[in-house]
């Protein structure tokens, strides 16, 4: 049977590679920090790392590694089943509670990944009788979890109030019985915030719900690492909020619903994700703890972060590159051509500057770039480093 589709496979596969859009994968031999060891997709050594989602530096955290140590010898491997069956430990329990009271919400239910996550909400909480207003640069995870859901679906320009307010109006008047507004928080090709306060504003005024996607800003964005929520100050008013652990906060997998406690509550019962999906590792959940202790006094992480991202960000609009504006730590150096994307990340590459070319679909055609993400583990050598890298790789790209 496969015979009769492997030539078709192939020659898609082809056409990937000859567009410039292949996407090779590079192996590490070193734990996940401000420096790896490229051991085969690139050249091999020892290079800088900005390209993870490590944001404060905590995935190789002697204190993250010790509690993870510990978790396993205290609560074991894997919970071998789902959470209503024989899943829930008391660890898991604990740090839902933790995860509640930190982003400022009633309760929160954890998942396997923030994929899943955002796959288990619309189809719970929303019928055919309901609205969903997305904005148009979500999360593939919520364009797949909207897809889940039979709910009617209006899309908004990104970060776009007025078009956003057209599609309440539309929504409501077509007699929908729920809304709910969803967006990132960070958007994470661009690292544009969204206007929280302003989507609030219209959430109120046309009786709509609010979720948010801050997988790229809890750890490290607002003055207590809240995320955007709390940087706009709205964090009594958003309803739900999706997020990861798999980033900042330590950076291995799983995922999370905070929301009101009704919400989370019907989670619990209805959320497929979440019903037929092996419990998260307790390993895991105890490391997650642990660096939610680590968050309370990780104001000179954050601080670091912010100086790093500052001094590249300066640096490559000095050096002439185009940047797209903002101060996240996702720095996206905008190129255009996917092949010169990805000939300018392997040239990098051979600089010792690990870092990857985003082209389509990732991104829109003709919007390729290379997005850096900066780490409070990277020195302020390692910045300048890799400005210089980009400096000498476009000169040897242009001939």
């Amino acid at each position: 049977m496969f015979d009769s589709v492997r030539d078709d496979i192939r020659a898609t596969l082809d056409e990937i590679r000859a567009a410039g859009l292949h996407k090779p994968e590079r192996v590490i031999g070193t734990p996940q920090s401000a420096t790896v060891e490229v051991t085969a997709g690139g050249r091999p050594g020892e290079v800088l790392n900005f390209c993870a989602n490590n944001y404060l530096g905590l995935a190789d955290h002697p204190d993250v590694v010790a509690a993870a140590h510990a978790a396993l010898d205290r609560w074991g491997y894997g919970m071998a089943s789902v959470r209503f069956i024989c899943g829930t430990q008391e660890v898991h329990k604990e740090l839902e509670a933790r995860l509640s009271a930190f982003l400022g919400q009633e309760d929160t239910i954890l998942y396997s990944s923030c994929f899943d996550a955002n796959g288990g909400v619309f189809e719970t909480l929303l019928g055919a009788e309901d609205a969903v207003i997305s904005d148009a640069l979500n999360h593939a995870s919520i364009i797949d979890g909207i897809r889940l859901s039979k709910a009617r679906r209006f899309r908004y320009a990104n970060r776009d109030m007025a078009d956003l307010e057209q599609q309440l109006k539309e929504a409501t008047e077509g007699g929908a019985r729920r809304k709910l507004i969803v967006t990132d928080g960070v958007f994470s090709m661009d690292g544009y915030v969204a206007p929280l306060a302003d989507i609030c504003d219209l959430a109120e005024r046309y009786d709509a719900m609010v979720m948010v996607d801050d997988s790229h800003a809890v750890g490290f964005v607002g003055a207590g690492g809240r995320g955007t929520p709390e940087l706009h100050g709205v964090m009594d008013r958003v309803d739900i909020i999706t997020g990861t652990l798999g980033k900042a906060l330590g950076g291995a997998s799983g995922g999370y619903v905070a929301a009101r406690a009704e919400i989370v509550a019907l989670l619990r019962q209805r959320s497929r994700p979440y019903l037929f999906s092996n419990t998260l590792a307790p390993v895991i959940a105890a490391a997650s703890l642990k660096v939610l202790d680590l968050l309370e006094s990780a104001g000179d992480l954050r601080d670091k972060l912010n100086a790093n991202t500052a001094l590249f960000r300066g640096r490559m609009t000095e050096e002439g590159f185009d940047i797209l504006p903002g101060d996240h730590a996702i720095a996206p150096v905008m190129i255009g051509d996917a092949s010169e994307a990805g000939r300018m990340a392997e040239l990098l590459l051979e600089r010792g500057v690990y870092v990857i070319g985003f082209s389509y679909p990732v991104v829109p055609q003709g919007q390729a770039r290379i997005r850096v993400q900066l780490s409070a583990a990277h020195s302020t050598e390692d910045v300048n480093r890799a400005v210089d890298a980009f400096v000498a790789a476009r000169a040897e790209l242009r001939g």
